[in-house]
């Protein structure tokens, strides 16, 4: 009685492994899909493999660049760890190069500090777009790496599942010694202790 009662926990066990392991696969495809697409449908493609032949300091391409935004060049930025490497390495060192380091809250205060001058306005809007795009971006990254983990979970369900499963099936199949009249020591009259 006690073994079918602890298989029928581990199988109860079991089921919801494997239900938890479907809805987190289920819930990383989708984010995974959902991510790929948004990001595919902005059409943002990374500067040519020949624009990395001369980097320099104030152009397109900056040598801190190379190492990072190079091994996608040419490609379409579809994926999170792109958006990363988008957003932090060629939008971020642009925007720093642009403002000496300045970021957008500075530059918008000395803009409203000097309403007229043109300059200091066209580059807040500017810096203002570039931090947008690259928080977007982040946050597409971001949502990359929970379809990843959600993934990685899912095979954890997945396997404990199965784990689960064999045990209570093992746990079965184990034969107790079955209890007979042979095994029982015979009950015979006591003697009285001298």
């Amino acid at each position: 009685m006690r073994r079918s009662v602890t298989a029928i926990v581990g199988f109860a066990l079991a089921a919801i492994l494997f239900v938890a392991g479907g809805l987190l696969l289920w819930g990383s495809t989708y984010t995974h899909n959902m991510v790929h697409n948004q990001l595919a449908a902005q059409k943002i493609f990374f500067p040519p493999q020949a624009a990395f032949a001369h980097p320099k300091a104030g152009t397109e391409i900056t040598p801190s660049m190379v190492p990072s935004v190079s091994q996608y060049a040419g490609q379409q930025l579809v994926t999170g760890q792109q958006a990363q490497s988008y957003a932090d390495n060629f939008i971020a060192v642009h925007i720093t190069n642009m403002t000496g380091g300045q970021t957008y809250a500075q530059l918008s205060a000395k803009a409203l500090a000097n309403p007229d001058d043109t300059k200091l306005a066209a580059q807040v809007a500017t810096v203002f777009k570039g931090e947008t795009l690259r928080g977007v971006l982040l946050n597409a990254f971001g949502w990359w790496k929970v379809s990843q983990i959600t993934y990685i979970a899912s095979l954890a369900a997945f396997g404990l599942g199965g784990l689960t499963l064999l045990a209570s099936l093992f746990g079965l199949t184990l034969r107790r010694p079955e209890i007979t009249q042979e095994t029982i020591p015979a009950a015979g009259p006591k003697t009285p202790a001298a």
